[in-house]
């Protein structure tokens, strides 16, 4: 067979190159900055409904699956101007699930009513930093006053699109983005943007994007910290923030307050219609030792419910994971206490457990709305030995509301992660 005497020249050189494109990153940072870890989250959810309230007359939605997350995080090159890359990868797969059993968030609802067997994704965010600025694009998983990171179910959901984040100013983070597509908790492909009011997902409309900007000022030995936020899903709302956090020692005793006020209304064509939304929240808390209580007082305001988006959570001070507390007009109490072991020398086991109570809540339906919640949380993490990196929870709730569907909750979840470099 005649050889080509181009093959040689050409295959050395690139062979040169890949070689020493190693060494010439470690030599830069962009591996010697890196880091890897894998999750395996094992999640059995189950709830219980009854009173049934609305057109769904699914009885119980009750699912096991078990995940894994792969996060890589490169480091930067050096020079004035610093690039580098970062990825996630995850899979979901079904060990139970059944046909009337479905839509606990944990997999994908297929065609048939069934869940999927398996899903998956990769994403990637290319990064860039100068000074104490940095730029990615790709692949997001921002965590802001108007966009929490809710990691809440098997699998965390992704945002599509751009970020900047600045920290030049001692004290001082501003942050701004444009997101243009979201990866739900439990799907793999990119859908548009949806909106929710209160409890109800608003699927009539999407939108084209999501654009932030804002910051957090921590200043008084980062005990106080002041945030101003803006955001807007493109057509269908837009909203304010403002919050103060802050903690002082008091003696033996820490006193902390975490007070917000969210401000909302229509955007552009008004896909969902006119929206007029205020939120004030206030969750102050007293801890000594091992002992941490809580007391929150939650109103909502205007014509509408509190509008996020679609199946994100909020960092209202009584919203948890099942009843929210923000509908139209609402106003919600929440008592609460944690206990951490470790006082009592078993570091790694916390309990938590807390009620909450709303009511004035405008149905639409001629009466008052009220509801309320109980939740129960046990959490260990293992400390040492051949399990250290082992976490279990343990969570059971009891919702109960005259206008929406009762609940009754079950989840067992483990998490092991390994630090792979």
């Amino acid at each position: 067979m005649k050889r080509n005497p181009c093959v040689k020249p050409v295959i050395l050189p690139l062979s040169l190159l890949l070689a020493s494109e190693p060494l010439l990153a470690k030599q830069e940072g962009f591996v010697e900055g890196s880091s890897a870890t894998l999750t395996a989250r094992n999640y059995y959810f189950s709830r219980d409904f009854s009173d049934i309230v609305g057109s769904n007359k699914q009885s119980k939605a009750e699912e096991w699956a078990q995940g894994f997350i792969l996060n890589f995080k490169s480091g930067y090159t050096p020079g004035p101007v610093g690039f580098g890359l970062d990825a996630i990868g995850q899979l979901g797969i079904k060990l139970d699930s059944g046909k009337g059993r479905v839509n606990t968030g944990l997999l994908p609802v297929q065609g048939d009513g069934e869940a999927a067997d398996e899903y998956s994704r990769l994403g990637v965010a290319a990064k860039m930093r100068l000074s104490k600025t940095e730029l990615k694009v790709g692949e997001l998983q921002p965590n802001l006053p108007v966009l929490v990171f809710s990691d809440i179910r098997l699998l965390p959901p992704t945002y599509q699109g751009a970020s900047i984040t600045s920290g030049e100013i001692a004290g001082l983070t501003l942050q701004g983005g444009h997101l243009t597509s979201t990866s739900l908790r439990n799907e793999a492909g990119d859908d548009k943007m949806q909106a929710m009011l209160g409890h109800k997902p608003q699927r009539q409309a999407s939108s084209d994007a999501f654009n932030y900007a804002g910051g957090d000022y921590a200043f008084n030995a980062n005990r106080t910290t002041l945030s101003a936020w803006y955001a807007q899903l493109e057509d269908i709302y837009d909203q304010r923030f403002f919050g103060l956090k802050h903690s002082e020692p008091v003696g033996d005793w820490v006193l902390g307050a975490n007070v917000g006020y969210y401000d909302a209304s229509e955007d552009g064509k008004k896909l969902i219609g006119e929206i007029d939304n205020q939120a004030f929240f206030s969750l102050l808390s007293a801890k000594r030792g091992g002992h941490t209580f809580f007391v929150g007082y939650q109103a909502i305001y205007g014509d509408s419910a509190f509008p996020r988006v679609f199946a994100n959570v909020s960092p209202l001070g009584n919203e948890v994971p099942t009843f929210e507390f923000a509908s139209a007009d609402e106003r919600s109490w929440q008592a609460r206490y944690d206990y951490d072991f470790a006082a009592l020398g078993v570091p790694g086991l916390v309990a938590s457990t807390r009620y909450i109570t709303g009511d004035n809540v405008d149905t639409g339906l001629g009466y008052e709305g009220k509801d309320w919640e109980r939740d129960l949380d046990i959490s260990y993490a293992f400390q040492s030995g051949t399990l250290k990196g082992l976490g279990v929870r343990v969570r059971n709730v009891t919702a109960r509301s005259n206008y929406r569907t009762d609940i009754d909750e079950n989840r067992l979840i483990f998490n092991y992660t390994w630090s792979l470099f």
